[in-house]
């Protein structure tokens, strides 16, 4: 799992697979900016108490929460967006690390937009529902959000890139037969998402890495 955490960074030399870093940041971030710049004019319009300082305070208060909402489903959202074109960086892993392989039997379009709404909502909904966790219980708030975290990503990361192959079953009946690989690569995946600078590649990152995951399981080697 090394050595397929290694390949999948080294994904990054590749122009195209950057490109899909970039176009997914740039667009979480645009939507998040607007998102709180959307609370903030709310807030600051609007009196709750008519007390001028506590109305303050409840200004800052929603600030603070909308921010924190924004850093811990930024990953969800990358992840919704470069969704919609992870398939091409599976296409450049394969064609670089494992040449003469049969074409897949691929996805369509909008299985992929469906799989990465349904993603997206899962991920906001179970976190949302152990927030109060995350706040209230500190040392248990990170093996829950690690272990969640990594279930849902390493799920659907594998998934996305065994279903090319297997086809929706086959792949869930593969996940299922081993399914402690996949969590495992999910809960690094989780951890990466969690670590400044290196979570705006985790979409690109993430996919290489359970391309070679896959594969590895399948029994190719890179």
């Amino acid at each position: 799992m090394i050595r397929a955490l290694a390949l999948a960074f080294g994904q990054l030399t590749d122009p195209a697979s950057r490109r899909v870093v970039w176009i997914a940041v740039l667009a979480a971030a645009g939507a998040f900016i607007a998102l709180f710049a959307g609370v903030e004019w709310a807030l600051t319009r609007s009196t709750i108490t008519d007390i001028g300082w506590l109305d303050a305070g409840l200004d800052v208060l929603g600030g603070v929460a909308v921010a924190a909402v924004a850093w811990l489903l930024f990953p969800a959202v990358v992840g919704m967006v470069a969704g919609f074109m992870l398939e091409s960086v599976v296409e450049r892993v394969e064609a670089r690390h494992y040449p003469g392989l049969p074409a897949p039997a691929g996805t369509s379009v909008t299985e992929d937009i469906l799989t990465a709404l349904r993603f997206f909502l899962v991920m906001v909904a179970v976190n949302l529902a152990a927030l109060p966790i995350y706040i209230f219980a500190p040392g248990l708030n990170l093996a829950v959000f690690y272990t969640v975290n990594g279930y849902l990503l390493g799920r659907e990361y594998f998934d996305m890139v065994a279903q090319r192959r297997l086809g929706r079953q086959a792949a869930a009946v593969v996940r299922r037969t081993h399914p402690l690989k996949p969590l495992a690569a999910g809960v690094v995946i989780a951890f990466l998402s969690t670590v400044p600078g290196i979570n705006l590649l985790v979409p690109v990152v993430a996919t290489a890495f359970m391309v070679h995951v896959f594969h590895g399981m399948t029994g190719r080697k890179a």
